[in-house]
C-alpha cells in the first residue's frame, strides 16, 4: 500500500490547481470563476454518483439502514450545489459576454456526470445517449444506466420483496420505458406511512428519497434563475434551450407517488 508524500501528493493538487486553463486572451478576470464553478460542479456530481451507486447496492441486498446516512450525505452535496450558485451569480451580463465566445459549442447540458445522475434517479432520455457515443466509457456508464433500474425502482422491488403489494408491472419492466405512476404505489405508501411501527425503515426510507428530490428541484430552480440573471432569455450556448427549458424541467418529478400520498395521508377524517 502506498503511503501519501504530503498534503498535495494525497490530493493530487498539482493535477487539480493546474487544471484552469482560461481560452480568453489576455485570460478575462471572471472565466476563473466560470471554470471553477463547473469544475467543482463536477466533482460533487461524482461524489453523488459514489454515494448514490452505493446506496443502491444495499438496497438490492435489503439493507436499508446504511442507505440513510448515505442520503442524507446526497442531501448535503445538492444544498452545498444549490447554494454555489450564488457564488456565479456574481458574474453579471456584461462580464459574461466578454468571454462567453470562448466556449464555443461547450454547454453544462453536455455533462455526462449530470445525464447519469438523472438516469440513476431514473429521468431517462434515449437521445441524451447519442451525445456521448464518442466517449465510449461515459456512453458504456449512461448505457447501463439506461437499461437499468432506477433508485426509486429499486426501493419499489425491496418493498415487493418484503410482501408489500407493489403491482407486478413496477417490479419487473422495461427499465428504459418512462416510469408510470400508480395508484396502486401510493396505496403502498400510504400503509408505510400510516403503520410506521411495522414499516419504520421503509418510512425512513421514503422520507430520505423525498429530501433529495426537494433539495434536486431547489438546484434546478437556483441554476434557472441564475441564468436567467446572466443570459436572460438567449439561447445556451452549444444551442441548449436556455431559460424556458429550466423552467419546464423543474415540474419533473423522480419519484411521483411519495409526493401524491401526501393528498391521501389523513384524508378520511380531515
Amino acid at each position: 500500500m502506498r503511503r501519501a508524500d504530503d498534503y498535495a501528493d494525497y490530493l493530487k493538487l498539482d493535477r487539480i490547481l493546474d487544471a484552469q486553463e482560461p481560452l480568453t486572451e489576455p485570460a478575462h478576470h471572471d472565466e476563473m470563476l466560470f471554470i471553477i464553478q463547473h469544475q467543482t460542479t463536477e466533482l460533487w456530481f461524482k461524489l453523488v454518483i459514489h454515494e448514490l451507486t452505493s446506496a443502491m447496492e444495499h438496497i438490492r441486498a435489503d439493507e436499508l439502514e446504511p442507505c440513510f446516512k448515505i442520503l442524507a450525505r446526497i442531501k448535503h452535496i445538492q444544498t452545498t450545489l444549490m447554494q454555489q450558485w450564488s457564488v456565479l451569480a456574481t458574474l453579471t451580463p456584461s462580464e459574461y459576454a466578454e468571454f462567453r465566445h470562448v466556449l464555443g459549442t461547450a454547454s453544462g447540458f453536455q455533462s455526462r456526470q449530470y445525464r447519469l445522475v438523472e438516469f440513476l434517479f431514473g429521468n431517462k432520455n434515449e437521445r441524451m445517449l447519442g451525445m456521448h457515443e464518442r466517449d465510449e466509457p461515459a456512453h458504456a456508464a449512461l448505457l447501463e444506466a439506461y437499461r437499468s433500474p432506477s433508485v426509486y425502482d429499486e426501493f419499489l422491488r425491496y418493498l415487493s420483496r418484503k410482501g408489500l403489494p407493489v403491482p407486478a408491472s413496477h417490479v419487473e419492466r422495461d427499465w428504459t420505458r418512462p416510469y408510470e405512476p400508480s395508484d396502486e404505489v401510493i396505496g403502498v405508501f400510504k400503509t408505510i406511512y400510516e403503520d410506521r411501527a411495522t414499516y419504520w425503515d421503509s418510512y425512513e426510507m421514503c422520507e430520505k428519497l423525498v429530501d433529495i428530490e426537494e433539495a434536486f428541484t431547489l438546484w434546478r430552480f437556483r441554476h434557472m434563475k441564475t441564468v436567467e440573471r446572466i443570459i436572460g432569455y438567449k439561447q445556451g450556448t452549444g444551442g441548449s434551450p436556455g431559460v424556458p427549458f429550466l423552467k419546464r424541467i423543474i415540474e419533473h418529478r423522480f419519484f411521483p407517488e411519495l409526493w401524491d400520498v401526501r393528498t391521501h395521508i389523513g384524508a378520511e377524517t380531515g
